[in-house]
């Protein structure tokens, strides 16, 4: 295998990075421009590598990226890169329809180019796989609705319309043009490594600072939630084994509340660090009801029996088990978020690429 990614920078990316280095005999290419949620420091257990490449460049850059193509030669494309913040999409969302629907464009065209050029047996390998959220169905009304592969868009905000849009032009090029493609939809991942915006980990820092958690509206909102690292494993097993047309759905089995979610992360650091900033007599006490996001979904929930079916994942971490170990994570590796909380760690980014 010869797996380029884009995005191979960012929270899930380097999660499916450091998976194949580790775990596969595979060669990858990672193609990131570096964006503050691109962090390199998130590669370092497996950056030294032979068969690691980076290439610091622009997805809208589209004679950049014929260049990568033309030195990398890959036999699959995973595209993560995307902006992914919804409270960022609601106050500016020029950049997440630059990115996710111009990148995603430049990039189906690069390797339309590149696949139209490979002798035959090496393109009937090819594959191109598009990473997409479970966001772009919208909002579930019923309890015991799932979201399947089949469910009709309907996304609520602007980062979840422009993942929507990405979708449908990958499915376009893959009909109109025969581009071999694949899709993923995710629920909501957590782990190491993750950007301390999003919830869980701005939940933890904060509440190790002594400052207020946050919680949107009454905290009801429901979310399904996968750790990142099974979710890498279903990425793998989707761009090796599946099959070219087809969606898969991938979630964690993990429905909870957010107020749910910021309790369990407030008892594991009762437990696990118990010499609490001063001031603070509980960590529960920090939690601050804040008003609610504007169109904000109120229910998530994946079906992911496809590819339980028909690929055989299944995620390993229950939610207790991979809350534990993220939160644990964190405790342990205080230089790496600090680093992003200064903006350290954005000092190595010049002369990064690595051919």
């Amino acid at each position: 295998m010869r797996i380029l990614l884009t995005g191979g920078a960012g929270f899930i990316g380097s999660a499916v990075v450091r998976h194949l280095i580790q775990n596969t005999t595979g060669v990858v290419g990672n193609i990131d421009i570096l964006s503050y949620a691109g962090n390199l420091e998130s590669l370092s257990p497996v950056s030294a590598s032979s068969r690691y490449h980076f290439y610091q460049v622009d997805i809208c850059d589209a004679s950049a990226l014929a260049q990568v193509f033309d030195e990398f030669r890959p036999t699959a494309i995973m595209h993560l890169a995307a902006e992914s913040h919804v409270d960022r999409s609601i106050d500016g969302p020029a950049e997440f329809i630059q990115t996710n629907i111009v990148g995603t464009y430049t990039l189906l065209e690069a390797a339309r180019s590149y696949w139209n050029g490979l002798e035959p047996d090496v393109k009937a390998e090819f594959r191109f796989h598009h990473i997409s959220t479970d966001e772009v169905y919208g909002d579930l009304e019923g309890t015991d609705d799932l979201f399947t592969e089949t469910t009709s868009y309907a996304p609520s905000s602007p980062y979840s319309a422009s993942k929507a849009s990405s979708d449908h032009l990958v499915r376009a090029w893959q009909r109109t043009y025969g581009l071999p493609t694949l899709i993923t939809n995710c629920s909501n991942n957590y782990g190491p490594y993750h950007f301390p915006e999003k919830l869980i980990p701005h939940v933890i820092l904060n509440a190790l600072a002594g400052k207020a958690l946050p919680v949107y509206g009454d905290g009801s909102q429901i979310r399904d939630w996968l750790y990142v690292e099974d979710h890498a494993r279903a990425l793998v097993e989707v761009v090796t084994q599946g099959k070219v047309g087809e969606t898969y759905n991938i979630g964690g089995h993990n429905e909870k509340r957010n107020i749910e979610v910021v309790h369990t992360l407030c008892d594991l650091l009762e437990e696990l660090a118990p010499l609490k900033p001063e001031g603070v007599v509980q960590y529960r006490d920090l939690i601050t009801f804040v008003k609610d996001r504007p169109g904000h979904d109120t229910r998530y929930a994946i079906d992911a029996s496809k590819i339980q079916r028909e690929l055989g994942w299944v995620p390993e971490e229950t939610f207790e088990t991979g809350l534990r170990k993220t939160v644990r994570w964190y405790l342990d590796n205080s230089e790496w978020w600090q680093r992003v909380l200064s903006g350290d760690y954005k000092l190595d980014r010049i002369g990064a690429s690595k051919v």
